[in-house]
């Protein structure tokens, strides 16, 4: 049985940072790209980030280039979203999403598997 599990959400004030973890099981983690995604109450969820299987590709939103970086550890099967500069705006519930030999696709429905989400909040 797959698993994908977010955590590291937390309430942080506007020019801080945080690191979240995503954490997997039951799949063959090399063969994913991962992706991360965001929403917040009455939006669409929206693409934040997204890595290879290998980790050497990256994609990132414009919103957030410059200031989130994907990471992700093959051998601890765990993705990850270093998020620094936070603003006001980044407050939303962060999901994880896991592509099975995908390109790291910025549309949600493209994904495997997906979290639960982690909520991070920015005071300003």
């Amino acid at each position: 049985q797959v698993h994908v599990a977010e955590s590291g959400g937390r309430l942080v004030q506007a020019g801080g940072s945080l690191r979240l973890s995503c954490a997997t099981s039951g799949l063959t983690f090399s063969t994913y790209a991962m992706g991360w995604f965001r929403q917040v109450p009455g939006k669409e969820r929206e693409f934040v980030a997204g890595i290879n299987w290998s980790g050497y590709t990256t994609d990132y939103a414009d919103s957030v280039k410059g200031r989130f970086t994907i990471s992700r550890d093959n051998a601890e099967s765990t993705a990850y979203l270093q998020m620094n500069s936070l603003k006001p705006e980044d407050a939303a519930v962060y999901y994880c999403a896991a592509d099975y030999g995908g390109p790291m696709s910025r549309e949600w429905n493209q994904y495997d598997y997906y979290g639960q989400g982690t909520q991070v909040t920015v005071s300003s």
